[in-house]
């Protein structure tokens, strides 16, 4: 026992050396210390054991998987730290010939805001399966989404993911609860274009499963991101709403800071911009991404990160932001 638990220990600090980003640390949290790791069978055999070998061997067991932790943690702390360059300001640096896209620098700091908050930031295909993208989300095949007229279907049996919600069951299946993620990424519907729907966009799909979630932590969230992001408190209203990946579910607007509220062909004359897609995640979504709702609940939500580009720099038409007229950015004076 003794000399297995020292081997995993030692392999798990080798598998650490060669994490280059934070994905590949929670790859590796999952392989050793996550629900289905060797750590955890270990742990689950000790029912078994006898009352001598229980107590010779259940503080080591325990204490192996702490030390385990305990070096997942520091390796992503240390990470963090490399990922905070700095640049010699003596070099003079022509920064008037580049610029940012006001997407990515929303996205910048709405996962900035969420990393303080303790989520971790993580990734996933833009080419997607009908059952990450829909089955898994407790979307039947009869819901108006999966019809044509929405979705981008490709040849090769796949499709355009239509959200950022896929990553709710990947994050799930990888890593178990409880979990804390944020998934930023480009989405895709066959809309019709106009100064508020483009067919290409950008989200990020929030989620949090712990023990004694309630709907009050979503709205926490969901007003700090937009304190932060604004620098001020800013009108929304948070009404009923129907997805079927959670229950209940709400729609979060904000009041449109184009027009003041008044009404304009961004926010179709209605002073208001739908934001936020959220709620409390559903039971079927557990069960599709193997945790016990029993022990665990928690919400999701979508926040549409095109829009809120919008609405911080004052930009009256989503075509824009997918024009390529580098001109807009300058108009922006963005950077």
């Amino acid at each position: 026992m003794e000399e297995e638990l020292t081997k995993l220990v030692a392999s798990l600090e080798n598998d650490l050396k060669t994490c280059t980003k934070e994905a590949d640390i929670l790859n590796v949290k999952s392989k050793y210390v996550g629900k289905k790791s060797r750590i955890m069978e270990i742990l689950a055999s000790l029912k078994d054991m006898s009352v001598d070998d229980k107590r010779k061997y259940g503080s080591l067991i325990n204490n192996t998987k702490k030390e385990m932790e305990g070096l997942v943690t520091k390796a992503s702390d240390e990470l963090a730290n490399k990922s905070n360059i700095t640049f010699d300001d003596t070099i003079d640096f022509d920064i008037t010939k580049g610029s940012l896209h006001p997407v990515t620098i929303v996205a910048k700091e709405v996962t900035d805001i969420l990393k303080r908050m303790g989520f971790t930031v993580v990734m996933g295909p833009e080419m997607e399966s009908e059952y990450y993208n829909f089955e898994g989300l407790n979307i039947p095949k009869d819901h108006p989404a999966r019809d044509m007229q929405d979705t981008y279907y490709l040849d090769n049996g796949m499709l355009l993911r239509t959200h950022t919600s896929p990553m709710e069951i990947r994050s799930m299946e990888n890593y178990g609860a409880p979990l804390r993620i944020a998934a930023p990424g480009r989405t895709f519907r066959n809309e019709d274009l106009d100064a508020n729907h483009e067919n290409t966009f950008f989200q990020i799909e929030g989620m949090v499963i712990d023990k004694g979630i309630t709907i009050g932590n979503l709205i926490y969230i969901m007003q700090n991101v937009l304190r932060e992001i604004f620098k001020t408190d800013v009108k929304v209203r948070l009404r009923p709403g129907f997805f079927p990946f959670t229950e209940p579910s709400y729609e979060l607007d904000m009041g449109c800071l184009i027009c003041g509220g008044k009404g304009c062909p961004t926010c179709k004359n209605s002073g208001w911009i739908e934001l936020i897609g959220c709620g409390m995640t559903h039971p079927m979504v557990y069960k599709y991404g193997g945790v016990d709702h029993e022990i665990y609940n928690g919400f999701a939500f979508g926040l549409g990160l095109t829009r809120l580009a919008m609405m911080k720099y004052k930009i009256n038409d989503i075509r824009i932001l997918n024009s390529g007229d580098l001109r807009a950015l300058e108009e922006f004076d963005i950077h």
